[in-house]
């Protein structure tokens, strides 16, 4: 008895940091899009969003699906770099959403600059393959 006491005491702190399989499922969907934003890539932008996509930008305006992904690989949003931190993942059944803070060096039009935004993304499971159904993003004050 004593030893099953300190096996699961040992066990404990694994079980409470353990992430489930559909939030690693998840979390490695966003880092697909972040790494497909960085660099433009159309084939990968579209498989990971959802055709009724809704991407709204900090300063309100909303983009669709088609919209989205000209803009990044047509140079329109041209994103250097993107860092993403505290990011927290929260799945229920085939949904899921995400928060976290995005960090970016940008070259829009040309012109460097840097963006500071917290992010929510909706994702859903849609067979095998979590799709991105929406986008948030506000300014960090």
């Amino acid at each position: 008895m004593k030893r099953l006491i300190i096996a699961i005491a040992l066990f404990i702190p694994f079980l409470m940091n353990a992430q489930s399989k559909a939030e690693k499922e998840v979390a490695s969907a966003v880092e697909e899009l972040r790494k497909a934003m960085v660099d433009g890539d159309k084939a990968v932008l579209e498989k990971l969003t959802s055709d009724k996509l809704s991407y709204v930008h900090s300063g309100g305006h909303a983009d669709d699906k088609k919209e989205f992904v000209a803009k990044l690989t047509g140079g329109g949003s041209d994103f250097v770099t993107i860092d993403l931190t505290e990011q927290v993942v929260i799945v229920s059944g085939k949904v899921a959403i995400v928060r976290h803070n995005l960090s970016a060096k940008t070259n829009d039009g040309g012109k460097p600059a840097e963006v500071h935004l917290r992010i929510m993304l909706t994702w859903q499971k849609q067979g095998k393959q979590w799709i991105l159904l929406a986008r948030q993003a506000t300014k960090i004050t």
